[in-house]
């Protein structure tokens, strides 16, 4: 089951197992089983600390990770191969005693946390963003002995999926209630269990000092702000809604020099390490929701967070990013994860045998629409403008496939749905002016981003799309802020440029910083309230 090469590198992993571990495993005699059962004996034959035993289980094929005379461990229904392959070897060395990276105040909270929780998470294994949750969820379970956790493959048991009505992964129940969908991070997680956490970080931010430079969004450009800043010794903070950005909705990512290949998550998790080798305050799962400019040039800028508490700082660089375009046509929000979705590699298989569409005919959609042909039934690219816009390649590639339908010159009007799940859509002829109705099951939306800036309309200076202007130093039209990244008026949003106007803008913050005096906190108080 497992390669010479990959067996050797989980060799390497095992030797830090410190406890014995049981992979317990619930087999039939499917093919599936089978393959399970190679896998699972392929991994005992690598450390002396693992042991396989069989036991039944309702769900098969699947097995369990236990550490030996214990109830402690973590469930896998399916192959965890793909992207959750990593899931499974972080589950072997946790339950078998390895300790996890996870920061201390987070790993006490989720040992203190006090109930019965039984998590259950669909997964899908072409899902970038599922590993962060099975793994997320692993960890609980492995540090809090009142925490159970099973991981389920979506297209390995489509009963279930079809029975609960799941349509993107991932999608975690709770106790056999819906809990969340979409990624997550640990973090997250435990604060929507613990319902004090967003006080307790609020009353901890409020004490913080001043910052020289605080940087709002945790993306390309503002972990690139972030180092620069550090590295010229000056007291940086980071506050960021999900550090990573939308990189971590990224599937692949070719074209970051010097890195020739990795995926979103990977990347996001590269940034965040490269900032925690420098004295940063990492504030993460903060969301800004109001900007208080300084009254005055080097007086301090106030940042209010969506939990009551306030941040103030010398100065401040904006990296809020873009988040996916909706189409904003009735249905759609309602649909949202019951057939509407934003991410063809993890939701797609989702659909196998399916008729979906694809909104969109930039590279974005062409390239969704071919990667969906290998897997549903029907795709249905559905382009606004006269001719698709995607790159001349890209749209041979599309063309060639038997099992698509381009429309072009058509404006969607609505998503259909029975109440639960997408039935069709309609869509007008911008040609004729008449409207047609598609019967399918999946909406895929690629029509572009729009920037995170609705929070700075009375801030600074926004462009007719909503970006925020800068200059050629990444300069606001507000003294001391400076903004960077995909929220701006820079052309071409591409990660590489997003750090490089991350650089940019640190370093005009820090020569903003040595330019100008600062103003005493007092002093601008009363200047305010003049």
């Amino acid at each position: 089951m497992l390669d010479a090469n990959v067996s050797q590198q989980l060799k390497t992993y095992l030797v830090n197992i410190t406890q014995p571990i049981e992979l317990v495993a619930s087999l039939d005699d499917s093919p599936k089983s089978k393959e399970m059962g190679a896998l699972l004996d392929d991994i005992a034959a690598l450390s002396d600390t693992i042991t396989v035993v069989t036991a039944d289980n309702a769900r098969k094929p699947s097995f369990m990770i236990r550490r030996t005379g214990t109830d402690i461990g973590v469930r896998f229904a399916g192959l965890p191969m793909g992207h959750e392959f990593t899931s499974l070897v972080l589950a072997l060395l946790q339950v078998g005693g390895h300790p996890s990276k996870a920061a201390a105040d987070v790993i006490e909270q989720v040992k203190n946390l006090d109930g019965d929780f039984t998590f259950e998470t669909y997964f899908s294994l072409t899902c970038q963003n599922c590993p962060d949750v099975v793994q997320a969820l692993n960890l609980m379970a492995v540090l809090n002995p009142r925490i159970k956790h099973t991981a389920i493959d979506g297209g390995l048991f489509k009963a279930e999926v079809d029975e609960r009505k799941i349509m993107a992964v991932p999608t975690v129940y709770l106790n056999g209630e819906p809990f969340a969908s979409g990624r997550m991070e640990l973090e997250q997680i435990v604060a929507k269990i613990d319902s004090g956490a967003e006080k307790r970080a609020a009353e901890k931010i409020k004490t913080k000092a001043p910052f020289d430079v605080l940087i709002v969004g945790g993306g390309p450009a503002g972990a690139a702000a972030a180092v620069y800043t550090a590295r010229k010794g000056i007291r940086t903070g980071i506050a960021a809604e999900r550090f990573g950005g939308q990189v971590m909705d990224t599937m692949g990512i070719e074209n970051f020099i010097s890195v020739p290949q990795t995926e979103g998550p990977r990347f996001a998790n590269d940034l965040e390490r490269h900032v925690r080798d420098y004295d940063v305050d990492i504030m993460n799962l903060q969301r800004a929701e109001k900007i208080v400019p300084a009254s005055e040039v080097g007086g301090l800028h106030e940042v209010h967070l969506a939990n009551g508490a306030m941040l103030k700082t010398r100065t401040l660089i904006l990296s809020t990013g873009a988040r996916w375009r909706q189409m904003g046509v009735p249905g759609e929000e309602h649909y949202k994860n019951k057939g509407v979705a934003y991410c063809p590699h993890c939701d797609g298989p989702l659909f196998k045998g399916k008729r979906v569409a694809v909104i969109g005919g930039g590279n974005s959609g062409v390239e969704a629409a071919i990667d969906l042909a290998g897997i549903v039934g029907h795709v249905t690219l559905i382009e606004y403008d006269s001719d698709l816009r995607a790159d001349a390649v890209l749209q041979r590639k599309l063309a060639s496939l038997p099992n698509v339908k381009i429309i072009t010159s058509a404006l969607t009007t609505e998503v259909i749905g029975d109440g639960e799940k997408v039935a069709g859509l309609t869509y007008k002829d911008r040609n004729h002016d008449t409207l047609h109705q598609i019967e399918l099951e999946g909406i895929f939306v690629q029509i572009g981003l729009v920037p995170n800036t609705e929070f700075l309309r009375e801030t600074v200076a926004l462009s007719p799309r909503g970006e925020i202007e800068v200059d050629h130093r990444g300069e606001t039209s507000r003294p001391g802020i400076f903004a960077a990244g995909d929220a701006t008026t820079t052309p071409y949003k591409q990660i590489v440029i997003a750090a490089g106007e991350g650089a940019k803008a640190a370093l005009s913050a820090f020569d903003f910083l040595i330019r100008n005096e600062p103003v005493d906190a007092a002093e601008q108080e009363l200047i305010a309230a003049e």
